[in-house]
């Protein structure tokens, strides 16, 4: 059933955002990106199908990571909340698309995350 790949998501995104919300700035700068991705690359990624939309909404956490990165908290502080923000609000992205249009895969069916060709989410 493809409600476990879904919890396991859910869980995955769940640790991505806690890494955002935990980065202090200026350390583990070029960590963060990866980090961020890390549960959902391990996780999630190799158990659905490639979907372009699904790595569009990947890339724009990537990208989202750098820019939080890249923003010093202390010279500004409203600007690191604003790019954290936009980080949590990437992977809630990612989170959407992948239960949207995430299909289980053959090693996902493998790793008992559901049969092959079956939705993450029930379709409407």
């Amino acid at each position: 059933m493809a409600a476990k790949l879904g919890e396991a998501l859910r869980a995955a995104t769940a640790e991505g955002r806690a890494r955002a919300r935990a980065f202090p700035g200026r350390t583990g700068q070029d960590e963060l990106p990866f980090a961020v991705t890390a549960a959902f690359d391990a996780r999630i990624r190799g158990q659905v199908e490639r979907d372009p939309r699904i790595e569009d909404e990947r890339d724009r956490v990537l990208i989202a990571a750098v820019k939080l990165a890249e923003t010093p908290p202390d010279e500004e502080p409203d600007g690191f909340a604003e790019a954290r923000e936009g980080l949590i609000v990437a992977i809630d992205g990612l989170e959407r698309v992948t239960l949207r249009h995430g299909i289980v895969s053959a090693r996902g069916e493998r790793d008992g995350g559901g049969t092959r060709g079956e939705p993450l989410a029930a379709q409407d």
